[in-house]
């Protein structure tokens, strides 16, 4: 049995945000000359902000379709001509191959869903993370004195009673640092989700097929956002 759109893709985006994040910790390996060990913790941590992210982001997307759709039906080149001859038989020949309509790309339309996307749509998801990101290392502040970059120890710390706990986040700090970096990152955003968003409401007709491309090229975007946690 199918699953519906909405599950699949917050699948199909919780696999891709643990892929970023184990490829910005090699990137860090790479980069700092240092041994790789996967750190398990932040890989819990992108994962599970999927999960709480993707299903209210589907759900805006299907708003902006909705209220603004992509296509509209116009009449084709071909049925124009015929009709201007008034020419019946041609006519009922492109009826019966379905030639007489063609969805067209509303261009209007276009511009004001991109426009939303990378104005509330990305001011909401940029302060969203952040405020995710800084509240859950601060409920999972790491033991003095333990490897967590180990995988063994990480699990068992993410196994353990009370991994999480939200009584030791100071929300006046983690509100502060969200604002401090909301303009860098929404500016960095822009330097790639507009084309994403553009290649997406132009060419892709489903929310899913949209998903999949934006959860592709997130997997880019969640390697820099994995690298600026990790420096949080």
């Amino acid at each position: 049995m199918a699953l519906p759109p909405i599950v699949s893709a917050t699948l199909q985006s919780a696999v891709l945000a643990g892929t970023s994040n184990i490829l910005a910790q090699c990137l860090t390996a790479y980069q700092t000359d240092k041994p790789l060990v996967f750190d398990l913790v932040p890989i819990f941590q992108f994962v599970l902000y999927a999960f709480l992210n993707v299903p209210p982001n589907f759900l805006w997307q299907e708003f902006l379709e909705s209220t603004f759709p992509a296509y509209y039906v116009a009449p084709t080149r071909a049925a124009v001509k015929s009709a201007a001859a008034n020419d019946e038989k041609e006519l009922d020949k492109e009826a019966k191959e379905g030639k007489l309509v063609e969805p067209k790309l509303n261009i209007k339309n276009t511009i004001i869903k991109l426009i939303l996307d990378q104005t509330i749509g990305a001011a909401v998801n940029t302060f969203i993370f952040s405020l995710f990101i800084h509240s859950i290392q601060a409920a999972m502040p790491r033991p003095l004195g333990t490897a967590l970059s180990n995988p063994d120890k990480s699990l068992q710390y993410l196994l353990s009673r009370g991994a999480i706990d939200y009584g030791k986040v100071n929300w006046n700090v983690v509100v502060a640092n969200s604002k401090r970096e909301f303009i860098p990152i929404v500016v960095a955003g822009w330097k790639l989700w507009p084309f994403v968003s553009l290649i997406n409401f132009a060419f892709v007709k489903s929310i899913e097929g949209r998903n999949l491309v934006a959860s592709v090229a997130g997997v880019a975007w969640g390697i820099y956002m994995s690298l600026v946690a990790a420096q949080g």
